[in-house]
């Protein structure tokens, strides 16, 4: 079965992109508030608009800010390369699931030695977020599989004509922006990815 992330984009203002959440939620497993620019009180009022759509606090990840996380307490957080540590986050905050973005086999052996429960890989495909950045590809995820144990999600310009290859490679799910934040019908659209990804 795929793991589903839906994440946000930075761009879209917070209300639509928590309805969209909303529509999707039925197939996709979790979602990822990353905002980076901004305040605390906007990612606040942003996990508050999506318990308004029906998604449980189980089902909500939220970027970086491991204090909103906490106090909203949401499933968990999605930490980068300038987050607090993971083996921090695990002393501290036991109970969120936590996941690593990762750009290489050797930064995803390290999120893994040091207690992620997943991380997160990519661009695989090209993508329109990462505009003159070579995307990673489908070859290097197989790699990254290969070399954990925790499981790989695939991010980064994966479409459902695409998602099968992701499977191919181990991976245990994606990770999608635009593909469902700008998708015509982000309903039929998710339901797509599914069979894309059982094809």
């Amino acid at each position: 079965m795929m793991e589903f992330h839906l994440v946000s984009n930075g761009r879209m203002h917070l209300n639509e992109f928590s309805k969209i959440a909303g529509r999707v939620a039925p197939y996709v497993d979790f979602i990822h508030i990353r905002e980076k620019h901004r305040s605390a009180q906007d990612i606040t009022s942003a996990i508050n608009k999506l318990k308004e759509e029906s998604i449980p606090s189980e089902n909500i990840i939220v970027n970086d800010r491991v204090d909103i996380a906490s106090v909203e307490g949401v499933r968990g957080v999605q930490l980068a390369y300038h987050s607090i540590g993971i083996k921090e986050v695990r002393k501290h905050f036991p109970q969120f699931r936590i996941g690593k973005s990762v750009h290489s086999v050797m930064e995803a052996q390290e999120a893994e030695t040091d207690g992620a429960d997943y991380v997160l890989f990519g661009h695989i495909f090209s993508s329109n977020s990462k505009p003159g950045l070579m995307p990673k590809g489908v070859e290097a995820l197989k790699d990254v599989v290969d070399a954990t144990s925790i499981p790989v999600i695939a991010i980064g310009g994966i479409t459902p004509q695409n998602v099968h290859e992701i499977r191919r490679t181990g991976a245990k799910g994606i990770a999608v922006m635009s593909g469902l934040l700008d998708a015509h019908d982000p309903y039929q659209m998710a339901q797509e990815y599914k069979k894309g990804w059982v094809i």
